[in-house]
């Protein structure tokens, strides 16, 4: 007989899907339901109650109405909850919390409503009782609950005590992942059901600590949410069967289907939220039902099967500088994916539904949905089994023209000796070709991931043709070198950057050329970096200075280190790591300076006392060193200056040939000693000026810097190693 007034909370915007639950959830039964705004209305006996609370994957709360009324004054709820009989749901001994949500009412404090529901609640027990419930914030006997909405209030009991999204299972999170009951709502909303898991085969290729498979999972094994949880809001309510609560758990354990056949795969490049993922489903008891991997999204494999696909994603939201590519690319890479598993349809909630675009599939469905403070968009995309796939990779196998036989065949030689030779010395980024040919005038740099080391990235920079070339063969001729090298290394559009390096002239080499944000973590010796292979000419890194990076971080220990014209302070990581004492990085670029910090904390090197970056222009700090307070004797000072710079927020000009031996010699007052600095330059043609050999001992040490992949350049660059005369 039905003697409750439930009110059943779902996520906003699902109430469609928890009334359809909720009525098959209890069937035949003699529950009267109502969908309304944000919720369930429920007039049900308390087995009801117990199965929801215990079976419902959508709601959030189960609300267990006592009193309604008119509520406009602080006196009228006083008298309104006062005038509730307390004492047929909980004893003076018990303890209770209350909460209360206020919206377009008189009275608009939520705490202050609370406040006064707990006075009147206590003030009736010490009257009639001659003692009071304590108030305990955390899992009380008793949860009160006041809703005041224009001025209409429903006083309830919380049965479901926490909320329900806590299943138990998620003791450990990778960061800010989806409630439990958001994710089953959104899988329901996918298509994902008990009914027709055994014709799907669900895939979450960013899973984070594993919601979505997780509650697939349980969804197709039949195991209630609720079954593991150790509070409930009513197991201390005067009104509670333990008997009939026991009855309906024991139901629950014997309705799980521990055989079922499913074909569920988590996947993550962050093999840490693997872990945790693995941990969750093992307490949620579905450890076997998951197949979990290691893999880049843009890398994604299943086993072999014939069935429809469901992918079901929430991707990272805003940009993010470290351990991943920017949002763009990941959300083409998981486009592509999608387009593999054809026929497959993507379920995707997005924070940055412009990037949705991305994708190149169909969509078939959208829909609004918050994700905590986040506005979001829930789509539903589908492709066909007939989608063209890896179109450009058959586009780039077609045979090319002849006169790049001479380029594919120099590439192919250089790739072997270098790959070998990168093999045996542990480097993932390096040279493969620079002007080798003179009709093919650019250089080709590989670079590895190192948070997913499958994949590569190549950055072709094109150098300027003379005047003598004809603006059409020039550009011909490149287009064929980019065909070459998509052919030769098997990549498409996707992993190769193109860029014309032309004569620069001041800053114009620093300057921005795209704004993508991208960032790919790579791996030298013993730092982890960060290069960007789309927004500028250069990456971030100069790998003609590897060698040089290494003698750094050989001499540094103990060492305070003064890293000027830093650029992205690959220098001062080697030289943290390398055990410096103190390191400050200089430079006038903003930008740099916090791609600079981004890569010291990529290497935990966040000592604040000891890591430290100083905005300035290089010139004036020299020449007045103790305006920017360096009074300090370094005992390594790196500096490799660009050839020349008139950026605008100079005060003058820089031309490395005409000022280095001012600036040397003004470097070299604030170097100990005993100290080192190590003075380095692109200049073509650069000459040392005299008095710099005669003033200090100035050894040069170009060749002994110039790794092995720069061999076929070896002008790519001078270096000394400069000290005081003893």
């Amino acid at each position: 007989m039905p003697d409750l007034e439930l009110f059943i909370t779902g996520h906003k915007g699902f109430e469609t899907l928890l009334f359809h639950e909720l009525r098959d959830l209890l069937g035949a039964s003699d529950a009267r339901l109502q969908k309304v705004y944000g919720g369930v209305r429920i007039d049900a006996g308390i087995d009801a109650a117990y199965r929801i609370c215990l079976h419902s994957r959508l709601a959030n709360r189960v609300f267990c109405e006592l009193a309604r009324g008119v509520i406009e004054n602080e006196q009228q709820l006083y008298d309104t909850v006062r005038a509730i009989e307390w004492e047929k749901h909980l004893q003076a001994r018990n303890s209770i919390a209350v909460a209360a949500t206020v919206s377009r009412s008189k009275l608009d404090h939520g705490h202050f409503v609370a406040l006064k529901t707990k006075d009147a609640i206590v003030d009736r027990f010490r009257d009639n009782c001659g003692s009071r419930p304590m108030v305990e914030k955390t899992q009380p006997d008793l949860q009160v609950h006041v809703n005041l909405h224009r001025n209409q209030a429903a006083i309830s009991l919380d049965l479901s005590g926490d909320s329900l999204h806590r299943r138990g299972y998620r003791t450990e999170h990778t960061g800010a992942p989806l409630k439990e009951h958001l994710a089953a709502a959104l899988l329901v909303q996918a298509g994902w059901k008990r009914e027709s898991a055994p014709a799907l085969r669900l895939v979450d290729p960013m899973c984070g600590s594993g919601t979505f498979v997780i509650e697939a999972a349980m969804m197709a094994a039949n195991i209630a949410p609720g079954l593991e949880r150790a509070y409930f809001g009513f197991s201390q309510w005067l009104r509670h069967d333990p008997e009939l609560w026991q009855e309906c758990k024991a139901r629950a354990r014997q309705a799980i289907d521990a055989d079922v056949e499913t074909r569920i795969y988590g996947s993550d490049y962050d093999a840490a939220a693997l872990q945790v993922a693995r941990a969750n489903a093992r307490r949620a008891g579905v450890a076997q039902l998951i197949e979990f991997s290691h893999q880049q999204i843009a890398e994604l494999e299943l086993p072999p099967g014939h069935a429809e696909t469901l992918v079901i994603s929430n991707p990272p939201y805003g940009k993010r500088l470290q351990g991943a590519p920017d949002l763009g690319q990941l959300y083409s890479d998981l486009g592509e994916s999608v387009r593999r598993l054809a026929p497959a349809r993507l379920a995707i909630i997005s924070a940055n539904p412009d990037q949705l675009h991305r994708l190149k599939l169909k969509r078939i469905s959208r829909k609004d949905v918050r994700n905590g403070p986040l506005e979001c968009l829930f789509a539903i995309f589908e492709t066909a089994l007939e989608a063209e796939i890896g179109k450009a990779k058959v586009e780039s196998s077609e045979t090319i023209d002849e006169t790049a036989l001479p380029l594919r065949n120099r590439l192919a030689k250089n790739s072997k000796h270098l790959q070998r030779w990168a093999a045996r010395n542990g480097i993932t980024c390096y040279r493969l070709y620079d002007a080798d040919l003179p009709e093919f005038a650019f250089a080709l740099d590989r670079y590895q991931s190192e948070v997913a080391p499958e994949l590569e990235w190549f950055h072709l920079q094109e150098y300027q043709a003379p005047a003598t070339i004809e603006p059409a063969k020039a550009e011909r001729r490149i287009g064929i070198a980019i065909e070459v090298v998509k052919q030769l290394f098997a990549i498409g559009d996707e992993q190769l950057f193109c860029k014309t390096r032309s004569r620069q002239r001041g800053s114009s080499q620093y300057q921005k050329q795209d704004n993508q944000g991208e960032f790919f973590q790579v791996r030298e010796g013993p730092a982890s970096l960060l290069i960007n292979l789309s927004d500028y000419l250069d990456s971030g890194l100069f790998l003609d200075h590897r060698s040089t990076r290494e003698l750094v971080y050989r001499v540094a220990r103990d060492k305070s280190v003064l890293n000027l014209f830093c650029y992205t302070g690959s220098v001062g990581v080697y030289a943290g790591l390398g055990g410096a004492s103190s390191v400050l990085n200089v430079d006038l670029s903003a930008t740099y300076l916090d791609w600079a910090r981004e890569n010291h904390l990529l290497n935990g090197l966040d000592d604040e006392t000891r890591f430290q970056f100083l905005r300035a222009e290089i010139i004036e700090l020299l020449r007045n060193p103790a305006r920017f307070s360096l009074t300090n004797e370094y005992d390594l000072i790196f500096f490799d200056p660009p050839s020349f710079s008139n950026s605008s927020k100079m005060q003058q000009t820089l031309d490395i040939q005409r000022d280095h031996a001012e600036l040397i010699g003004q470097a070299m007052r604030l170097l100990a000693r005993d100290g080192l600095l190590l003075f380095s330059t692109n200049r073509r043609g650069f000459k040392l000026a005299d008095e710099i050999g005669r003033d200090f001992d100035a050894r040069d040490i170009s060749q002994a810097t110039i790794p092995e992949d720069f061999r076929r350049n070896p002008k790519i660059h001078r270096c000394w190693e400069i000290r005081h005369r003893e």
